[in-house]
């Protein structure tokens, strides 16, 4: 894992929490993403956490923001583009940041439950992945924190 260096924007960072606190105020595990093209500096696509609202376990941030990403640039592959992300991805978004090849990932909190690439399978050292992009961690990670551990204490108190 790197630390900042590149050509990172906590502005964008800030869009990413802007989607978690929308997710939190939904009932989501409040996870945002954004996906800038880093060439042009402008934003791609932004996305939160649906999985509830939308009774599936796949509509997590990242894979939104990629779909969108993908259908707004009409390719498959987004080369030119970074990603920031609030927590680190499970498994199935690790490898969809790879199918992607998504240029840089930035994410903020780490994940020890369903992280899979500080934790759990770290998914860009297997074998079986072909693609890995550049990774810089613990950007605003208290912010993210704070909101994460505030979703589910309220969660535990049934109070969401």
């Amino acid at each position: 894992m790197a630390n900042f260096d590149t050509d990172f924007n906590n502005f964008y960072m800030h869009m990413a929490l802007a989607e978690a606190r929308l997710a939190y105020l939904e009932g989501e595990v409040p996870v945002g993403c954004v996906i800038v093209n880093h060439l042009t500096n402008t934003v791609i696509s932004s996305a939160h956490n649906m999985s509830q609202q939308g009774n599936n376990p796949n509509l997590h941030a990242e894979m939104i923001a990629i779909d969108m990403a993908c259908k707004k640039i009409n390719n498959k592959t987004l080369l030119n583009c970074d990603i920031y992300i609030t927590l680190e991805p499970c498994t199935m978004c690790a490898s969809a940041i790879s199918n992607a090849r998504i240029a840089r990932m930035y994410y903020a909190a780490s994940d020890e439950k369903q992280g899979a690439v500080e934790n759990g399978v770290r998914f860009y050292t297997t074998n079986s992945c072909f693609y890995r992009p550049e990774i810089y961690s613990g950007i605003q990670r208290l912010e993210s924190e704070t909101i994460i551990a505030s979703f589910f204490s309220k969660l535990r108190k049934n109070k969401l």
